[in-house]
Formats: C-alpha cells, structure tokens, sequence
C-alpha cells in the first residue's frame, strides 16, 4: 500500500523554496546572463568552472509571463480551465462544481499548485480540493509532487504508468487507482477530459489529455513552444515515435497547446516551427552520416586497437557536421538552439544509425 505524505519536502524547504523563487525570476531574463546564480537546493558545489560560457539572447517571443513573488504564474485559458508555471514546468487544471481535476504535479512547482488552484477555485465559488489527479506519464519531474494532495484522490494513468510506478516504488508518486489502455474519458462536475495513448514516444507511457470544449491539447515532453527540444531530443526513449507524436498532436483539434515546459503555452505554429527544426535536423544528420570519411580515425586508434575511439571521434565529428547549419539557421529562431542542438544531434545521430539504418562507413562490408 502506498503511504501518503503530506508534507514530502525536506527540512530545507524554506530555503529550496527561496531558491525555485529566485530561479524562476531568473529564467525570464535573456540567457547571456549564464546560469542560476545559486547552488541547487542548498547543496555546495565542490568546484566552480573558472568560466561559464555566454549563449544567444533568447528571443522574447519565446518567454511566457512573470511568476509572482511565490515563484509561480497561474493563467486562464478558457472558461473552467487554467494552466500553472514557474517557467521550468507546467500543469493544467479544471475547476468543476465537484472539485478540482489537475494534470501532472511537477515538484518544482510543488505546494504552488495548492495556492494557485485555491485563489482561482475560491474566487470562481467553486470547491478548492483536487479530487482527481491524472499522470501525462510516470516521470518524477512531471507527477512528483503526487503526494501533496494525499490519498484520497482519484489518479488516473495510462496502465504502463502503473507498471512503471510500482517497480519505482516512490512514494512521492502513489500508484494510479484508474487505469486505461488507449482512450478514456475523465467526466467530473460537468466537465470532461479526454485521455489517448498513441503509443510510445517519449516514454513508454506517455499520453495526450485534450480538452475539446476549450480547444485545448496537453501533451508531455513533445513540443517545446518557441524553444529548441530539451538534451538529447527530450530524453526520448523512442525517437521516431517522439517525432511522429509531432504530426499525431496537429490531428487533434486545438488552438492552445499544454506542453509541460518552460513558460509559456503553445500554438500550431510553434509545432510546424518545431518540426521544420526536427526536419533539418534529421536531414543535416543522413548527410553527414553519408558524407563525411572516417578515414583520419582509423588511421590515428586503429593501430592501437582501440575501436571505441574510433567510433567516439567518428560520432562526434559527425554530430558536429549534422548541428553546424541547424544552430545557424534557428539561433534567434527558437531559443537556445546553441545549447542543445549539439546534445540533439548526438541522440538523432545514433536514431539514424540503429533506427533508420544510416550506418554510413560502418554499413554492409562489400
């Protein structure tokens, strides 16, 4: 049985607060301000770099509004519906006569979520208690304040969440009591909810949550509005599935789009914007998988018999050609496409060799 904490975060939490407060003031301010000034969390850095890089002024177009002195923004998307963000992470919630539905619980915005769904059900006259919680998927940094609104909540999860959950065994995560396979509708004081799994994508759980009486599609850790992916083309676990989840999100009916991070919401341009991204870089990457000779690397690590180095220089030089001309053509496009796009490269780089079969000099020996 899962136990219920009530108050999951650690004796520090004043100062870990502070710190979330002050972090996200500083993540609406241009990126050539380098990094959070702070240790994470209180904890002491052993060493300091001696120089931290400088990166491109993110566009203001891709910053959402400013959090308040608490750390945390709460906009209204349309009638019963509101979304939250710190500007790292994001969740949505309905305000139903019957309680509140909220989707995800991102730790980082953690006891937040109370304050703000408290001030907007109290001034709507509606009842303030989350009721119903559902899981977009089962990573920590998304549901990992689950536990803050106790045992007595409904939690609904596609069915390989649980399995995923019940081998993690956090108890900050509590174990959906509702589970689907591929389509559920969530009905709650007049409102509804309704929950697809496509498949995997960026987890093996991931699902997409669509509001149709608010033109409204929350959708995980897939689109990135006015920003370059995260690391590594978000972590993915199956990448031409992830890339896929693109053109599965536009089937859907909305003009407001829930991705889960950074801080503002999204709309289809930022989609089309984030595939000719994804496009370019799959398209730079078969390039340079087919173009460029390894020839320099056998020859260096071959007589040694170090055949890791030879793939290590191989990839990365490949992952440097295939980022060059995308960093080029959406720095000021999409912001940070100078800090991930080098990670991103590296993850479609080893997509296209093991998924697509683009083995380049390593293909069918003749």
């Amino acid at each position: 049985m899962t136990t219920d904490h009530e108050d999951p975060m650690p004796s520090s939490s004043t100062n870990r607060r502070k710190f979330l407060r002050q972090a996200s003031a500083l993540a609406v301010v241009p990126a050539t301000t380098g990094l959070l000034g702070a240790p994470a969390y209180g904890v002491a850095r052993a060493t300091e770099p001696a120089e931290l890089p400088d990166y491109a002024p993110v566009p203001s177009s891709s910053l959402g509004p400013t959090p308040n002195a608490s750390g945390y923004y709460v906009g209204h998307i349309g009638g019963n519906l509101y979304w939250v963000t710190d500007t790292f992470y994001q969740a949505m919630f309905l305000t139903t006569r019957d309680g509140v539905v909220l989707v995800d619980a991102p730790p980082t915005i953690g006891k937040n979520l109370l304050r703000a769904i408290e001030d907007v059900a109290r001034a709507k006259g509606r009842p303030t208690k989350v009721t119903h919680l559902v899981y977009s998927h089962s990573h920590a940094d998304h549901i990992g304040a689950a536990s803050v609104f106790g045992k007595n909540v409904e939690r609904i999860a596609h069915s390989e969440t649980r399995r995923l959950l019940k081998v993690a065994a956090d108890p900050n995560r509590p174990l959906p009591t509702v589970t689907f396979d591929s389509h559920y509708v969530l009905r709650v004081g007049g409102e509804r909810l309704e929950l697809d799994y496509h498949g995997p994508n960026h987890s093996p759980d991931n699902i997409f949550i669509y509001a149709p009486d608010y033109a409204t599609l929350m959708v995980v850790d897939v689109i990135f509005p006015g920003w370059t992916p995260f690391k590594n083309l978000a972590e993915s676990q199956d990448i031409p599935r992830w890339v896929a989840a693109h053109d599965t999100a536009m089937t859907y009916s909305w003009k407001t789009l829930v991705g889960g991070h950074l801080g503002r919401l999204g709309t289809r341009t930022d989609v089309q914007l984030q595939k000719a991204y994804m496009t370019d870089l799959k398209a730079s990457t078969r390039t340079a998988l087919s173009t460029l000779d390894p020839t320099s690397f056998f020859q260096k690590y071959g007589a040694t018999g170090n055949a890791w180095a030879i793939f290590k220089s191989y990839l990365d030089a490949v992952t440097q050609m295939a980022a060059a001309p995308v960093v080029a053509k959406y720095t000021g496009k999409l912001a940070a496409a100078d800090v991930f796009t080098l990670d991103n490269a590296a993850a479609m780089v080893n997509s296209m060799r093991i998924d697509a079969g683009v083995l380049g000099p390593f293909s069918i020996r003749q």
